[in-house]
């Protein structure tokens, strides 16, 4: 049947036709199936608020090439795609909503808010996932997940219950992150660290009983004094020896603290005496727990001062601080203000300044439960890639803290505790309790927390897969292969899937996490809204297509680096698109009927220029295989671009072409069958990274198959090894690029055809060339070629290039019409030294080099070097075309 391909590669055309006919034929799907070996990939499940950004087509692309690259290899590969519900972020997005609407969240109530969120998530939820579609990702759609649905909610019950009954959840007051904008806790890793300019303000404490003895001390918050318990001093500190057990004024309240000694305190920092505030600072908590020091919040949930304030209170945390300072300057207790840059937590999702704050909140207890986690990673039960990985992997493990797992938001999943408001009772409980267990009254309460998204997303590789259920998926799926992440969330997402696997399935997740970096501007910035600098994927596909976007994210890609994205980029891998496509288009002409087909059995009277392409073929393969096989997506590509641009299209095709144009020529039938199946191969290979352009060409190019995503990965075979051919063929490569340096230097045009000679003793160089004749003249414009053993026949004037074993010369005659060279070169004679005079006339005018820019000067002596170098040449020229 005659197939062709339309004149231009339009993506537009064929992308959204390829990827429904893939869905309907279910290539996508995976199934138990215990003939093949799996290979399964979880995707990092984005959030439900968001739309697709270039961070998320990175990260997809090359989940998508791994799982294209093992279903090609034959392994029964599943894709688990799947949205987060993303508590905070949805719910703040939901408020503002209303808000616009002019809806305050409270007046709808906790099922009203719930109800209307459930509905936005209907809206909004398949935005990225209709978007994760136009990139091509090959993801078992019929196996979507959310982490809010019935199977994970019941995962993350069942969790939460597991790790209460055995002692690893608990009930605390802790110090905690509070964002008083969000009015919720945080987790440490939800806290971005950035520096800030703000002051120390040093303040006396005056000692009671000591008239005119004062304790300085210096604080950067000095509004929380108003919770201070204590302040502190080192035991060894022979400065404050006397003082510790006497107790001071607190300044702005009617209270005494005590003066105590602790080792938390460093002697060489500041004055060496430190307030205590343990509501307020997780170090000071510590600190008070040690020497039962009262608790003291002294803050609202927003921020705002409490009625423990006396005449502060109601103020705002930072008109609170201004007064306060004021008030205490009026006393004679303010020592003085130091200006003082300082590390300050903020929430990463509205940037507002946390809060340490003393709540009631749930905790994780960590301790036993990282030590699987670090001790997979030291004994190689998980690999992270790159290595340098595991260093900021263990800085976390070894200084983890109990993480707290409740948040004071509606959206997500309700903690499943349960107080008795008659008796106090709490019940942790997987079915709804509507009576107290303890004395029987009704009157039970849920509790009104939720838990941080974290840790449903914790789950993802097992809740996924139908945990807590014992399903024939979760047997055969798990663990998953590969997580593929970016390295900014190793703390939150990564290290606690890696310790609940451990902890609940008794196994790692994965075997391995492969990360990749950030995608940046052109001139290396984080992509922002604040910057305006952020570039839209789709926008890229509308007017690229899918396969160049992907192409241009995985091309110079490495493990953990953080890449550039530049528009030129993507314009080269559209054409480098345009080159396979055209190349495709010229073999499906030479052979329009596919009357000759790469499954046919290899052709007996294969030539030089076949084997060596072959056997480069083959040699990629086994390189490409081994890349992929390590992960080095950037590295395997780079090698494919290389062959397929330079050696494929750039020498096997022109070498060839004189056959193909030749009806006589008894090898023309094994040309086009080797053209076909190193172009095959080279689609499948080519497959991960551009599917879409592979996908077209090979169901025209072939009738065999009826996709190239379900052929079968190429493999090495030592039957295409013909290293005497290859070393034949680059022997006749190395000749023709030395002839065409040699005619650029000359400014020859590729139209003046010249005799060439090939001078060489050796027979094997004999044979290359002679074997070879067919396109060798050809690629080197040459009128004839002669191979000979000496120089006889050859002109005086003839110029040579030298290749190993072989001298080739061109009769000067033959390249260049010397009168008119001579006429030339006269011109470009006069031109030079009338710019040389006119650079000496400048330079040694005294008005020009007094007055003149320094860089302005070093450009003409540049000039004057450069042209009298290019005279000196024209002028040998010209004597050696006189003689």
């Amino acid at each position: 049947m005659s197939k062709e391909l339309e004149k231009n590669y339009n993506p537009s055309e064929i992308e959204d036709r390829l990827y429904h006919k893939w869905l309907e034929k279910k290539y996508f799907h995976a199934e138990v199936n215990r003939d093949k070996k799996p290979f399964t990939i979880v995707m990092p499940p984005p959030n439900i608020t968001g739309k697709l950004h270039m961070g998320h087509a990175l990260d997809n692309t090359m989940q998508d090439i791994i799982i294209r690259f093992k279903r090609m290899q034959g392994y029964e590969a599943l894709w688990i795609p799947g949205t987060d519900h993303a508590s905070i972020s949805t719910e703040v997005k939901v408020t503002n909503a209303l808000k616009e609407e002019g809806i305050d969240k409270h007046e709808l109530g906790r099922e009203g808010f719930l109800k209307r969120t459930w509905e936005w998530k209907k809206e909004y939820g398949g935005t990225i996932t209709s978007q994760l579609k136009k990139i091509g990702s090959s993801c078992d759609w019929d196996r979507e997940r959310f982490t809010m649905d019935e199977g994970c909610s019941k995962a993350v019950q069942e969790v939460f219950i597991k790790l209460y009954e055995k002692g690893l959840i608990y009930k605390g007051s802790r110090i905690v992150n509070w964002c008083p904008v969000c009015n919720t806790s945080i987790s440490d890793a939800e806290v971005e660290h950035e520096e800030q300019a703000g002051h120390f303000w040093h303040i006396n404490y005056p000692v009671v009983g000591e008239p005119g003895r004062y304790v300085e001390i210096a604080t950067t918050r000095p509004e929380t004094l108003l919770g201070d318990s204590a302040l502190a001093v080192n035991p060894d500190d022979e400065r404050y020896t006397d003082l510790v057990g006497k107790e001071v004024e607190l300044p702005l309240t009617d209270r005494t603290i005590p003066i105590i000694a602790d080792p938390y305190v460093d002697k060489e920092f500041g004055t060496g005496v430190v307030k205590i505030t343990p509501a307020h600072d997780p170090n000071d908590f510590e600190v008070g727990k040690r020497h039962n020091l009262p608790e003291i919040n002294i803050l609202n949930d927003d921020a705002t001062i409490n009625n423990l304030g006396g005449k502060y209170a109601g103020m705002d945390r930072y008109e609170a601080r201004k007064a306060m300072v004021a008030d205490l300057d009026a006393l004679g207790l303010l020592v003085r203000v130091e200006d003082h840059t300082h590390n300050v937590g903020t929430h990463d999702r509205c940037k507002t300044t946390v809060e340490p704050m003393i709540k009631q909140q749930w905790f994780v207890k960590m301790d036993e439960l990282i030590k699987p986690a670090v001790e997979g990673v030291k004994n190689g039960d998980i690999e992270l890639i790159p290595a340098s990985m595991d260093k900021t992997y263990y800085n976390w493990t070894d200084n983890i803290r109990d993480w707290c797992i409740s948040r004071q938001l509606w959206w997500g999943h309700r903690i499943p505790a349960y107080y008795c408001k008659d008796c106090g009772e709490m019940t942790v409980s997987r079915d709804k309790v509507c009576t107290c267990p303890k004395c029987g009254s009704a009157n039970v309460e849920q509790d009104p927390d939720t838990l941080d998204t974290w840790f449903s997303s914790a789950l993802w590789p097992f809740s996924t897969l139908g945990w807590p259920d014992k399903t024939p998926e979760l047997d055969y799926f798990y663990p998953t292969d590969v997580l593929v992440t970016g390295y900014d969330i190793i703390f939150f997402w990564v290290i606690r899937m890696i310790f609940s696997g451990y902890e609940h399935m008794g196994r790692k997740p994965f075997g391995k996490v492969l990360f990749h970096g950030l995608v940046r501007d052109d001139q290396g910035r984080k992509m922002s809204k604040s910057l305006g600098n952020g570039i839209d994927p789709l926008e890229v596909i509308d007017k690229y297509g899918a396969d160049a976007l992907r192409y241009t994210l995985i091309t110079g890609n490495a493990p953990g680096n953080d890449m550039r994205f530049y528009w030129s980029r993507v314009e080269a891998s559209r054409n480098f698109a345009n080159k396979v496509w055209n190349a495709s288009r010229f073999i499906m002409m030479n052979d329009p009927d596919n009357k000759i087909k790469a499954t046919d059995e290899r052709p007996a009277n294969l030539t030089d220029a076949d084997k060596w392409i072959l056997s480069k073929m083959n040699g990629l393969i086994k390189e490409v295989t081994d890349n992929m096989e390590k992960y080095e997506l950037g590295i395997a590509v780079a090698k494919l671009n290389d062959f397929i641009w330079e050696e494929f299209c750039d020498w096997y095709i022109e070498m060839v072409k004189p056959r193909l144009y030749n009806d006589a020529d008894e090898t023309k039938t094994a040309a086009i069958w080797t053209l076909k199946t190193v172009l095959i191969d080279a689609l499948k290979l080519l497959h991960p990274y551009m599917p879409f352009i592979t996908e077209e060409i090979f169901c025209n190019i072939q009738d065999e198959e009826e996709s190239i995503m379900i052929s079968s990965w190429p493999v090495y075979d030592e039957t295409n090894n013909f290293a005497a051919e290859e070393k034949a063929i680059e022997t006749i490569k190395e000749a023709v690029r030395n002839i065409r340096n040699l005619r650029a230097d000359m400014n020859v045009a590729p139209s003046r055809k010249a005799l060439v000679y090939v001078v060489t003793a050796s027979e094997d160089v004999k044979n290359i060339f002679n074997n070879s004749l067919g396109f060798f003249g050809t690629l080197a414009y040459a009128s004839e070629v002669k191979v000979q053993a000496d120089k006889a026949g050859i002109p005086e004037d003839a110029v040579s290039t030298v290749i190993p074993d072989a001298v080739i010369y061109i009769p000067f005659a033959e390249l260049v019409d010397i009168d008119k060279e001579i006429e030339r070169l006269k011109k470009e004679e006069g031109r030079l030294q009338g710019e040389i005079k006119r650079c000496n006339g400048m330079l040694n005018n005294e008005r020009f080099t007094s007055k003149a820019p320094k860089a302005k000067i070093d450009e003409e002596k540049a000039k004057l070097v450069k042209y009298t170098q290019m005279l000196e040449q024209v002028t040998e020229r010209l004597a050696t075309l006189s003689k």
